[in-house]
């Protein structure tokens, strides 16, 4: 039971993850587990330590809090980023597509023009030769 660690010190009692140290009374309790963070009743956020001693359960649930957030944002930028790319490199790719189509098809007109010209003299000197 945490209370057999109480007036002795706090990383005796936190060598037990199911402890709460109080340095309010120097009491090691039972975390309270029905609730999530030890009501004030029992001891205040600031006084208490869980885990660790060396920092306040204040403290550890803003950071645990912050670093939360931060993955959560980083998550969240990464998966957008990753979305608006894949529609910008479609686009490019579709620009590209069709950048290279019309080439093709002005080539193509190009042959075909130079095709006519080269019949066109040739008929030309045939008329001339009658043949």
């Amino acid at each position: 039971a945490c209370s057999s660690f109480s007036q002795k010190s706090c990383d005796e009692c936190l060598k037990n993850v199911s402890c709460l140290w109080c340095y309010t009374n120097n009491t090691c309790i039972d975390y309270p587990v029905r609730s999530i963070f030890p009501p004030s009743s029992l001891c205040s956020l600031s006084n208490a330590r869980w885990g660790v001693c060396w920092i306040n359960f204040e403290a550890l649930i803003i950071a645990m809090a912050v670093v939360a957030g931060l993955i959560l944002v980083s998550v969240t930028v990464c998966c957008c980023y990753c979305c608006y790319c894949r529609r910008r490199s479609r686009s490019r790719l579709e620009e590209e597509e069709e950048q290279l189509a019309r080439k093709r098809e002005e080539r193509r007109l190009q042959s075909l023009q130079r095709k006519h010209e080269r019949k066109l003299k040739h008929d030309e000197i045939r008329k001339k030769y009658g043949m």
